[in-house]
Protein backbone atom coordinates (compact mmCIF):
# COMPACT_ATOMS: atom_id res chain seq x y z
CA UNK A 1 0.00 0.00 0.00
CA UNK A 2 1.66 3.19 -1.19
CA UNK A 3 1.27 6.56 0.53
CA UNK A 4 2.16 9.86 -1.15
CA UNK A 5 3.29 12.69 1.14
CA UNK A 6 2.79 16.08 -0.50
CA UNK A 7 3.94 18.21 2.46
CA UNK A 8 6.63 17.81 5.09
CA UNK A 9 5.55 16.61 8.54
CA UNK A 10 7.15 15.14 11.62
CA UNK A 11 9.20 12.02 10.75
CA UNK A 12 7.10 10.04 13.24
CA UNK A 13 4.26 10.02 10.73
CA UNK A 14 6.12 8.20 7.95
CA UNK A 15 7.94 5.95 10.41
CA UNK A 16 4.71 4.74 12.03
CA UNK A 17 2.99 4.26 8.68
CA UNK A 18 5.89 2.12 7.52
CA UNK A 19 5.55 -0.03 10.65
CA UNK A 20 1.96 -0.88 9.78
CA UNK A 21 2.79 -1.88 6.24
CA UNK A 22 2.70 1.27 4.11
CA UNK A 23 5.38 2.31 1.64
CA UNK A 24 6.07 6.04 1.85
CA UNK A 25 6.72 8.22 -1.18
CA UNK A 26 7.48 11.92 -0.92
CA UNK A 27 6.87 14.74 -3.39
CA UNK A 28 7.16 18.10 -1.69
CA UNK A 29 7.73 20.28 -4.75
CA UNK A 30 5.75 19.11 -7.81
CA UNK A 31 2.82 21.19 -9.00
CA UNK A 32 -0.74 19.96 -8.74
CA UNK A 33 -0.82 19.04 -12.46
CA UNK A 34 2.43 17.10 -12.13
CA UNK A 35 1.11 15.17 -9.13
CA UNK A 36 -2.11 14.34 -10.99
CA UNK A 37 -0.12 12.44 -13.60
CA UNK A 38 1.26 9.95 -11.07
CA UNK A 39 -1.45 9.71 -8.42
CA UNK A 40 -3.40 6.77 -9.82
CA UNK A 41 -1.69 3.96 -7.90
CA UNK A 42 -1.65 5.47 -4.42
CA UNK A 43 -3.68 4.09 -1.52
CA UNK A 44 -3.46 7.30 0.55
CA UNK A 45 -2.36 10.93 0.40
CA UNK A 46 -0.90 13.00 3.25
CA UNK A 47 -1.31 16.75 2.77
CA UNK A 48 -1.34 20.04 4.63
CA UNK A 49 -2.28 22.98 2.43
CA UNK A 50 0.21 23.18 -0.45
CA UNK A 51 -2.09 21.53 -3.02
CA UNK A 52 -5.86 21.74 -3.54
CA UNK A 53 -7.61 18.42 -4.03
CA UNK A 54 -10.45 19.12 -6.47
CA UNK A 55 -12.65 17.03 -8.77
CA UNK A 56 -10.07 16.87 -11.56
CA UNK A 57 -7.42 15.70 -9.13
CA UNK A 58 -9.72 13.09 -7.56
CA UNK A 59 -10.70 11.69 -10.96
CA UNK A 60 -7.07 10.64 -11.36
CA UNK A 61 -7.12 8.72 -8.07
CA UNK A 62 -8.09 5.24 -9.20
CA UNK A 63 -7.04 3.39 -6.04
CA UNK A 64 -7.21 6.12 -3.42
CA UNK A 65 -8.84 5.16 -0.11
CA UNK A 66 -8.03 8.14 2.10
CA UNK A 67 -6.72 11.70 2.22
CA UNK A 68 -5.18 12.74 5.54
CA UNK A 69 -5.09 16.50 6.11
CA UNK A 70 -2.50 17.28 8.79
CA UNK A 71 -4.02 20.19 10.67
CA UNK A 72 -7.48 21.65 11.03
CA UNK A 73 -9.73 22.61 8.16
CA UNK A 74 -10.40 20.74 4.93
CA UNK A 75 -11.32 23.63 2.65
CA UNK A 76 -8.56 22.65 0.21
CA UNK A 77 -10.34 19.32 -0.41
CA UNK A 78 -13.56 18.74 -2.34
CA UNK A 79 -14.87 16.65 0.54
CA UNK A 80 -18.27 15.79 -0.91
CA UNK A 81 -16.85 14.61 -4.21
CA UNK A 82 -14.21 12.57 -2.42
CA UNK A 83 -16.88 10.89 -0.32
CA UNK A 84 -18.88 10.11 -3.46
CA UNK A 85 -15.85 8.15 -4.65
CA UNK A 86 -15.63 6.34 -1.28
CA UNK A 87 -12.47 8.19 -0.31
CA UNK A 88 -12.22 8.79 3.44
CA UNK A 89 -11.21 12.24 4.65
CA UNK A 90 -9.08 12.40 7.77
CA UNK A 91 -8.32 15.65 9.57
CA UNK A 92 -6.38 16.15 12.79
CA UNK A 93 -7.66 19.25 14.64
CA UNK A 94 -7.11 17.52 17.99
CA UNK A 95 -3.37 17.62 17.36
CA UNK A 96 -2.93 21.39 17.55
CA UNK A 97 -6.02 22.54 19.47
CA UNK A 98 -4.06 23.07 22.69
CA UNK A 99 -1.48 25.17 20.85
CA UNK A 100 -4.21 27.33 19.29
CA UNK A 101 -5.93 27.81 22.65
CA UNK A 102 -2.69 28.94 24.26
CA UNK A 103 -1.92 31.29 21.38
CA UNK A 104 -5.37 32.86 21.54
CA UNK A 105 -4.98 33.43 25.27
CA UNK A 106 -1.54 34.96 24.77
CA UNK A 107 -2.89 37.36 22.15
CA UNK A 108 -5.80 38.37 24.34
CA UNK A 109 -3.66 39.05 27.41
CA UNK A 110 -1.17 40.98 25.32
CA UNK A 111 -3.91 43.15 23.81
CA UNK A 112 -5.73 43.94 27.04
CA UNK A 113 -2.50 44.72 28.89
CA UNK A 114 -0.63 46.48 26.06
CA UNK A 115 2.25 44.03 26.43
CA UNK A 116 3.39 43.93 22.80
CA UNK A 117 2.91 47.62 22.12
CA UNK A 118 4.61 48.81 25.32
CA UNK A 119 7.49 46.41 24.66
CA UNK A 120 7.90 48.01 21.24
CA UNK A 121 7.97 51.44 22.91
CA UNK A 122 10.60 50.37 25.41
CA UNK A 123 12.83 49.15 22.59
CA UNK A 124 12.61 52.69 21.20
CA UNK A 125 13.49 54.06 24.68
CA UNK A 126 9.92 55.29 25.33
CA UNK A 127 8.79 54.79 28.94
CA UNK A 128 5.04 55.51 29.11
CA UNK A 129 2.93 54.13 31.95
CA UNK A 130 -0.46 55.86 31.91
CA UNK A 131 -1.04 55.43 28.17
CA UNK A 132 -0.38 51.71 28.65
CA UNK A 133 -2.82 51.18 31.51
CA UNK A 134 -4.57 47.88 30.75
CA UNK A 135 -7.87 46.12 31.36
CA UNK A 136 -8.43 43.07 33.56
CA UNK A 137 -10.33 40.15 32.10
CA UNK A 138 -12.01 39.24 35.38
CA UNK A 139 -15.74 39.93 35.14
CA UNK A 140 -15.66 40.27 31.36
CA UNK A 141 -17.76 38.16 28.96
CA UNK A 142 -15.87 36.17 26.33
CA UNK A 143 -17.89 35.16 23.28
CA UNK A 144 -16.60 32.22 21.29
CA UNK A 145 -17.88 31.71 17.75
CA UNK A 146 -17.13 28.10 16.92
CA UNK A 147 -16.92 25.51 19.65
CA UNK A 148 -15.01 22.60 18.18
CA UNK A 149 -11.57 21.47 19.33
CA UNK A 150 -9.92 24.90 19.43
CA UNK A 151 -12.92 26.70 20.90
CA UNK A 152 -13.10 24.16 23.70
CA UNK A 153 -9.34 24.43 24.26
CA UNK A 154 -9.52 28.21 24.59
CA UNK A 155 -12.50 27.96 26.94
CA UNK A 156 -10.64 25.60 29.28
CA UNK A 157 -7.78 28.06 29.52
CA UNK A 158 -10.11 30.97 30.28
CA UNK A 159 -11.96 29.27 33.13
CA UNK A 160 -9.51 30.27 35.85
CA UNK A 161 -9.58 33.96 34.91
CA UNK A 162 -12.97 34.77 36.42
CA UNK A 163 -14.66 35.47 33.08
CA UNK A 164 -18.08 34.46 31.79
CA UNK A 165 -17.75 32.30 28.69
CA UNK A 166 -20.53 32.07 26.12
CA UNK A 167 -20.37 30.30 22.79
CA UNK A 168 -22.23 29.96 19.52
CA UNK A 169 -21.37 27.17 17.12
CA UNK A 170 -22.38 27.27 13.47
CA UNK A 171 -22.53 23.47 13.45
CA UNK A 172 -24.47 23.08 16.74
CA UNK A 173 -21.68 21.31 18.60
CA UNK A 174 -22.87 19.42 21.68
CA UNK A 175 -22.99 21.48 24.89
CA UNK A 176 -20.55 20.99 27.77
CA UNK A 177 -20.19 22.48 31.26
CA UNK A 178 -17.49 25.04 30.42
CA UNK A 179 -19.66 27.54 28.54
CA UNK A 180 -23.23 28.73 28.05
CA UNK A 181 -24.42 28.13 24.49
CA UNK A 182 -26.24 31.16 23.09
CA UNK A 183 -27.44 32.64 19.82
CA UNK A 184 -25.22 34.75 17.62
CA UNK A 185 -27.37 37.70 18.64
CA UNK A 186 -26.52 37.09 22.28
CA UNK A 187 -22.81 36.94 21.40
CA UNK A 188 -23.18 40.41 19.90
CA UNK A 189 -25.17 41.72 22.86
CA UNK A 190 -23.01 40.55 25.75
CA UNK A 191 -19.40 40.02 24.60
CA UNK A 192 -16.44 42.12 25.67
CA UNK A 193 -14.21 39.79 23.67
CA UNK A 194 -15.15 37.83 20.54
CA UNK A 195 -12.88 34.99 19.44
CA UNK A 196 -13.28 33.01 16.21
CA UNK A 197 -12.80 29.23 16.15
CA UNK A 198 -14.67 28.28 12.99
CA UNK A 199 -13.96 26.21 9.91
CA UNK A 200 -13.82 27.96 6.54
CA UNK A 201 -17.31 27.56 5.05
CA UNK A 202 -19.70 29.71 3.10
CA UNK A 203 -21.43 30.53 6.38
CA UNK A 204 -18.25 31.67 8.11
CA UNK A 205 -16.75 33.54 5.12
CA UNK A 206 -16.93 37.28 5.79
CA UNK A 207 -18.69 36.63 9.11
CA UNK A 208 -17.08 39.65 10.74
CA UNK A 209 -18.21 42.55 8.59
CA UNK A 210 -19.60 46.04 9.05
CA UNK A 211 -23.11 44.81 9.87
CA UNK A 212 -21.78 42.37 12.47
CA UNK A 213 -19.49 44.95 14.06
CA UNK A 214 -22.15 47.67 14.22
CA UNK A 215 -24.72 45.30 15.69
CA UNK A 216 -22.50 44.52 18.69
CA UNK A 217 -23.79 46.30 21.78
CA UNK A 218 -20.39 46.95 23.37
CA UNK A 219 -16.96 47.80 21.99
CA UNK A 220 -14.99 44.54 21.94
CA UNK A 221 -11.61 42.94 21.42
CA UNK A 222 -11.45 40.55 18.47
CA UNK A 223 -9.30 37.41 18.23
CA UNK A 224 -9.00 35.31 15.07
CA UNK A 225 -7.01 32.06 15.02
CA UNK A 226 -9.23 30.30 12.46
CA UNK A 227 -9.14 31.60 8.86
CA UNK A 228 -8.40 35.06 7.50
CA UNK A 229 -11.40 35.10 5.15
CA UNK A 230 -13.74 35.02 8.15
CA UNK A 231 -13.04 38.75 8.54
CA UNK A 232 -13.51 41.44 5.90
CA UNK A 233 -10.34 43.43 6.52
CA UNK A 234 -11.57 46.81 5.37
CA UNK A 235 -14.56 46.48 7.70
CA UNK A 236 -12.25 45.51 10.56
CA UNK A 237 -10.16 48.62 9.91
CA UNK A 238 -13.26 50.83 10.01
CA UNK A 239 -14.29 49.13 13.25
CA UNK A 240 -10.90 49.86 14.78
CA UNK A 241 -10.99 53.48 13.61
CA UNK A 242 -14.48 54.02 15.04
CA UNK A 243 -13.64 52.39 18.37
CA UNK A 244 -16.25 49.68 17.95
CA UNK A 245 -13.34 47.23 18.00
CA UNK A 246 -10.93 47.97 20.87
CA UNK A 247 -8.14 45.84 19.44
CA UNK A 248 -7.51 42.78 17.31
CA UNK A 249 -5.29 39.73 17.64
CA UNK A 250 -4.92 38.16 14.19
CA UNK A 251 -3.03 34.96 13.54
CA UNK A 252 -4.57 34.78 10.07
CA UNK A 253 -5.25 37.34 7.36
CA UNK A 254 -7.61 37.68 4.43
CA UNK A 255 -4.53 38.25 2.27
CA UNK A 256 -2.91 34.83 2.80
CA UNK A 257 -2.29 32.56 -0.14
CA UNK A 258 -4.19 29.26 -0.09
CA UNK A 259 -1.04 27.47 1.04
CA UNK A 260 -0.81 29.86 4.05
CA UNK A 261 2.94 30.15 3.39
CA UNK A 262 2.93 33.74 2.13
CA UNK A 263 0.74 36.80 1.76
CA UNK A 264 -0.82 37.38 -1.64
CA UNK A 265 -0.02 41.10 -1.36
CA UNK A 266 2.87 42.93 0.25
CA UNK A 267 0.86 45.97 1.22
CA UNK A 268 -2.35 47.89 0.77
CA UNK A 269 -3.93 50.63 2.82
CA UNK A 270 -5.87 48.25 5.08
CA UNK A 271 -2.89 45.98 5.72
CA UNK A 272 -0.70 49.03 6.29
CA UNK A 273 -3.18 50.29 8.89
CA UNK A 274 -3.21 46.98 10.76
CA UNK A 275 0.57 46.69 10.77
CA UNK A 276 1.02 50.21 12.12
CA UNK A 277 -1.71 50.04 14.79
CA UNK A 278 -0.73 49.84 18.44
CA UNK A 279 -3.90 47.90 19.25
CA UNK A 280 -3.40 45.18 16.62
CA UNK A 281 -1.21 42.08 16.97
CA UNK A 282 -0.49 39.97 13.88
CA UNK A 283 1.28 36.62 13.80
CA UNK A 284 2.03 34.58 10.63
CA UNK A 285 -0.52 31.73 10.97
CA UNK A 286 1.44 30.06 13.77
CA UNK A 287 -1.22 29.56 16.46
CA UNK A 288 -1.16 25.80 15.96
CA UNK A 289 2.52 25.74 15.00
CA UNK A 290 4.42 24.45 18.05
CA UNK A 291 7.13 21.85 18.59
CA UNK A 292 4.62 19.74 20.50
CA UNK A 293 1.76 20.06 18.03
CA UNK A 294 3.97 18.90 15.15
CA UNK A 295 4.32 15.58 16.97
CA UNK A 296 0.70 15.43 18.14
CA UNK A 297 -0.64 16.05 14.64
CA UNK A 298 1.37 13.11 13.33
CA UNK A 299 0.24 10.90 16.20
CA UNK A 300 -3.43 11.71 15.63
CA UNK A 301 -3.11 11.04 11.89
CA UNK A 302 -1.49 7.64 12.47
CA UNK A 303 -4.16 6.69 14.99
CA UNK A 304 -6.96 7.57 12.58
CA UNK A 305 -5.32 5.81 9.64
CA UNK A 306 -4.83 2.67 11.76
CA UNK A 307 -8.50 2.79 12.73
CA UNK A 308 -9.53 3.19 9.09
CA UNK A 309 -7.41 0.21 8.04
CA UNK A 310 -8.87 -1.88 10.89
CA UNK A 311 -12.42 -1.00 9.83
CA UNK A 312 -11.68 -1.85 6.20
Amino acid sequence: MQILHLDSNHPLLADELEKIGFKNHFDLESSKSEVEKKISNYFGIIIRSRISIDKVFLDNCEKLKFIARIGSGTENIDVEYAKSKNIHIISTPEGNSNAVGEHALGMLLSLTNNITSSNDEIKNRIWERESNRGFELKGKTIGLIGYGHTGKSFARKLIGLGVKIICHDLKNIEKDDDTDQVTLGEIKEHSDVISLHVSMTEESKGLINTDFINSCKKPFWLINTSRGNCIITKDLVEGLKSGKILGAGLDVLEYEKKSFEKLSISNNENLDYLVSSKNVIITPHIAGWTKESKIKLAEVAVKKIKKLITIK
